[in-house]
């Protein structure tokens, strides 16, 4: 709405002249049927404006025009400047945040209004004020840049606001449904989920700086979750970390076995993300089935990661051996129980783990733990000579994978 900058009224400029004064006194009188006549006609032009409830257009916008066109004609009359002037912009800007409605259609009204002052100027104008009108209207522009600075901020500050809110609010759902402290049923209904969907497990490589600040790895979280939303069309919710999380989407009828999403979706992420990410998808017939599919998903790209599958898509049949391995029965123990000579030992589990994870690269081992190869070598000999695993054996190399996932020793 018509206001002046926010500037000291000691700007440098001339002040009014006693004819622009007089021209802006003959539209006080104006102001409550300039006010109604925008609120009831002009801005019904604007998108959206008509599906306002009338007593907000009535009452709200009404009173915001009238505050607005007094502040400027208060300017006119004695060029003081109220330090408060802005406030009721600021609040009304919040609430059409918070109701929804669009910047673009919020800025066109204070655009409207101005000019509609405008016109009511000019026709108060007589032969001869031209000078005074051209005063009037640098003033009313130079207010009205203000204005719009200020409720584009207001209403992009809210709406950053409202939607860090709803998103955390969604986290929380995630991790309640995750976890089985919220009915599914509830938490599906909220995310506004309904039907099959695919409960994803994504694993995304760490930083390559190892002094990567808390900043950072929440930048690379919101580049995930803007790949999710152009994924799914913001209709996935998500329960992310600095390595990745979980995400439950609606499954596409073309696609049930989310195959496509995987592929495409690891894509993306490997743009904003390097190569180094997995992802596994399983479907979920009912909420009740998520928490189980959630950590299928994540056994499989865990068994992925350490039985040295590449980086990328995984499906439960590219693991389908390992992942048999790592289930307990009445086997486990005895099979976990092969580690058991190396417990006092944590440096060479994590050889044998990357070793085995990197295909028994011993240059690529060594290179990952910072060590000489020959020390790999010394390491991977005595682990043979305290388990009795010949890991370079398909039978030893298969013996201490399915330990090492049994124990928990793979990587998470």
């Amino acid at each position: 709405m018509p206001s002046t900058p926010p500037s000291a009224p000691d700007d440098g400029r001339p002040a009014l002249s006693p004819a622009a004064r007089a021209l802006a006194a003959r539209c006080e009188s104006r102001v409550n049927e300039l006010a109604r006549r925008m609120a009831r006609e002009s801005f019904e032009r604007l998108p959206g404006y008509s599906e306002l409830p009338t007593d907000v257009k009535d009452v709200e916008v009404a009173a915001t025009v009238r505050h607005g066109l007094r502040l400027f004609l208060h300017r006119v009359r004695d060029g003081r400047h109220d330090a408060g002037d802005y406030r009721l912009f600021r609040e009304r800007a919040a609430q059409r945040a918070d109701e929804g409605m669009p910047l673009h259609t919020l800025l066109r009204s204070h655009s409207t209004a101005v000019h509609v002052l405008w016109q009511a100027l000019r026709d108060e104008t007589a032969a001869g004020e031209e000078g005074a009108l051209l005063e009037l209207v640098d003033l009313l522009l130079r207010g009205h840049e203000a204005v719009i600075g200020t409720v584009a901020e207001t209403y992009l500050d809210e709406q950053a606001a409202l939607f860090a809110e709803r998103r955390e609010h969604h986290r929380s759902l995630v991790r309640g449904l995750l976890d089985g402290s919220l009915p599914p049923a509830r938490a599906f209904d909220e995310l506004g989920l309904e039907g099959p969907t695919l409960v994803i497990h994504l694993h995304v490589p760490p930083e390559q700086d190892a002094d990567a600040s808390a900043v950072a790895e929440r930048r690379r979280t919101r580049r995930v979750q803007t790949v999710l939303d152009r994924t799914f069309d913001t209709g996935a919710a998500s329960l992310l970390g600095a390595d990745g999380g979980h995400v439950i989407a609606p499954r596409r009828l073309d696609d049930t076995d989310g195959v496509r999403a995987c592929e495409e979706l690891t894509g993306r992420l490997r743009q904003v993300c390097g190569d180094g990410v997995r992802v596994a998808a399983v479907t979920a017939a009912t909420p009740r089935d998520v928490p189980t599919a959630a950590r299928t998903a994540t056994d499989i790209v865990r068994v992925a990661r350490a039985c040295g599958r590449p980086a990328g898509a995984h499906r439960m049949d590219d693991v389908l051996l390992e992942y048999h391995l790592s289930r307990h029965d009445e086997s486990s123990d005895r099979i976990a129980a092969l580690l058991d000579p190396l417990g006092d030992r944590p440096e060479l589990i994590e050889t044998l783990r990357v070793h085995i994870e990197l295909r028994h690269d011993r240059r690529g081992t060594a290179h990952r733990l910072g060590l000489h190869p020959n020390t790999v070598d010394n390491r991977l000999a005595r682990i043979t000579e305290l388990t009795g695993l010949d890991i370079a054996s398909p039978r030893g190399n298969a013996l201490a994978l399915a330990a090492l996932l049994l124990r928990g020793d793979a990587p998470r």
